[in-house]
């Protein structure tokens, strides 16, 4: 590694005074240079390559397993603590996930639902669970509030929507969407918090509609909804805190090829055994 480092900045600084400092000797450096490379560090250049165009690729936001998944279903073969030290040593990481808030308004007189799930947060095929809440993202033009719905089963998100306004019209048009999408049969449980926007005549008629049961956190309790909650973790984490979106267009924009380009389509989920969504509902059985 000293001796790959005074390679690097031969040009900078002089081979004779970085020898010194780092405690290697001149004569040493040479005949390393003069030696052929090997077998291996050959590969694991031809391996860098591939994980930067994987890294890149996938929005920049895989770590050592992702990318080794990945690498695996292109047909290399090697370990992922080999991928985790090729990537550390070369300053490849996943972005950095940060702190995040939802806005939740559950002070009210509304009916409630029972909590149904009680923190059970699998389901054993598509469309028998599914999981709602909102969240908030920030622009250059004020707030752009951010609902969904997700599939328990694949963590798909199967509707969502963005409006300007904290409203139930935006828990209503993500819910629509997943109707349209996926036509669930009824029984089907539906799970979010108490605020407002679920708790409405509208909400609740809508689901009464179609047959579906409705479940609700407790009172305060964010953990009773922790996978929508981790949901909005990752979207922060990965886009909406590495961007400074000067609109609101521009964020729904990138919302959109996110959600429906790379998280549901391309996006490896570790949960699913380090699938997409799709590809964990389109295998056997499901």
């Amino acid at each position: 590694m000293r001796f790959k480092f005074i390679a690097q900045f031969e040009r900078v600084h002089a081979v004779t005074v970085m020898c010194l400092v780092l405690g290697v000797s001149r004569s040493g450096f040479y005949s390393w240079r003069r030696r052929p490379e090997s077998a291996r560090a050959r590969e694991n250049r031809r391996l860098l390559v591939e994980i930067r165009t994987i890294h890149v690729g996938r929005q920049q936001v895989y770590g050592s397993p992702r990318v080794h998944a990945e690498l695996r279903a292109q047909g290399w073969r090697c370990g992922v603590h080999r991928i985790a030290r090729v990537m550390r040593r070369n300053g490849i990481r996943s972005k950095v996930r940060r702190q995040f808030r939802v806005t939740t308004h559950s002070q009210h007189r509304r009916p409630v639902a029972p909590n149904l799930l009680q923190r059970q947060f699998t389901a054993a095929k598509p469309n028998q669970t599914w999981a709602a809440d909102i969240s908030y993202i920030r622009t250059g033009e004020g707030w752009l509030y951010f609902a969904v719905v997700v599939d328990l089963y694949s963590r798909m998100i199967v509707g969502w929507s963005l409006q300007d306004r904290l409203s139930a019209g935006l828990a209503m048009d993500a819910l629509q969407m997943a109707l349209s999408r996926r036509c669930p049969p009824r029984d089907l449980i539906h799970h979010s918090d108490r605020g407002t926007q679920y708790a409405s005549k509208e909400y609740a008629e809508l689901l009464v509609r179609h047959g579906i049961r409705p479940s609700m956190s407790r009172a305060g309790d964010c953990w009773d909804n922790a996978p929508v909650e981790s949901l909005f973790g990752t979207v922060k984490s990965e886009l909406v805190h590495n961007s400074r979106y000067k609109t609101r267009q521009e964020a729904r924009a990138a919302l959109f090829e996110y959600i429906e380009v790379f998280y549901n389509r391309r996006r490896r989920h570790s949960s699913l055994g380090n699938v997409s969504p799709v590809d964990f509902e389109s295998a056997p059985g499901a």
